[in-house]
């Protein structure tokens, strides 16, 4: 099952809702990630690599090469029905107006999600290294 990739519009408008849809909830959390679409060469598949070939020919691609941006409200495998999937392709000439409207909506919704409680975590080192402590003076 392959999903189409949203325009780049569609994209920041769903990612707005989704980090209001965080917001409003008790809790949640939003994954988001990209990399560098790379495509593969026809003559790759057929031949085998030859000594004169380069051993990585996607670290100096030709052209640049389109950007997969992908988000998620980072459902677990028990919820996977709620899991929301986003990704958008940009190409390489729409790359700085694509970041610059990406850095505002990140830098808008961040700041509406609830910081994680770590509290919890911290009491339970604070603890083992008082009880480290004391088991060194014995």
């Amino acid at each position: 099952m392959v999903a189409q990739h949203l325009t780049i519009d569609q994209f920041f408008s769903r990612l707005s809702s989704l980090f209001d849809t965080c917001r409003t909830s008790t809790h949640g959390t939003i994954c988001l990630t990209q990399k560098r679409l790379s495509h593969p060469s026809p003559s790759s598949s057929t031949s085998s690599p030859t000594a004169n070939a380069a051993p990585f020919p996607d670290l100096s691609p030709d052209s640049p090469l389109p950007i997969l941006v992908r988000a998620s409200n980072g459902k677990s495998k028990e919820r996977r029905d709620r899991k929301i999937k986003l990704s958008t392709v940009v190409q390489p000439d729409e790359l700085e107006g694509f970041y610059t409207r990406y850095a505002e909506l990140i830098k808008a919704g961040t700041p509406m999600l609830k910081k994680r409680d770590r509290s919890g975590r911290k009491k339970v080192a604070k603890a083992k290294k008082k009880q480290k402590g004391e088991g060194e003076k014995k």
